[in-house]
């Protein structure tokens, strides 16, 4: 169980900080991910009628999963990741990326090397702000 104090409040800072960043250099220069903007975009009954509110919205989710989720997601997936010297956990990244595509109807990527260098943008995010150990 998780205590949230001050520490582990940055951390959740930064993690959402990290998906945001991370959606956005990765809708710039990727081709084949993309965010748009649908007539009927919503999230929790708020209208997203802007390019960044879709961009705050998918990206904190993806730092949500990321605080919350992917813990326990690393635990369940341990004797995978030991068994492939930790490449398991580039499929683990890409299945939750993955997993943000089918959610959110705006975000948009159309095959797998898209998805794979997204995944690699996520990493490099995360690593560049010392999220990752």
């Amino acid at each position: 169980m998780r205590v949230y104090n001050k520490k582990n409040m940055e951390k959740l800072f930064w993690h959402i900080v990290a998906g945001v960043l991370s959606i956005f250099l990765a809708a710039r220069f990727i081709a084949g991910m993309g965010l748009e903007i649908l007539p009927e975009s919503s999230f929790l009954g708020f209208n997203l009628t802007q390019y960044w509110h879709i961009l705050i919205v998918v990206g904190g989710i993806l730092g949500l999963i990321n605080f919350f989720i992917k813990p326990i997601l690393n635990l369940l997936t341990l004797p995978l990741r030991f068994l492939t010297l930790g490449l398991f956990s580039i499929i683990l990244n890409m299945a939750v990326i993955w997993f943000l595509d089918i959610l959110f109807l705006e975000l948009t990527i159309t095959n797998l090397s898209s998805l794979f260098l997204t995944t690699v943008i996520v990493w490099g995010t995360n690593l560049f702000l010392g999220l990752k150990r």
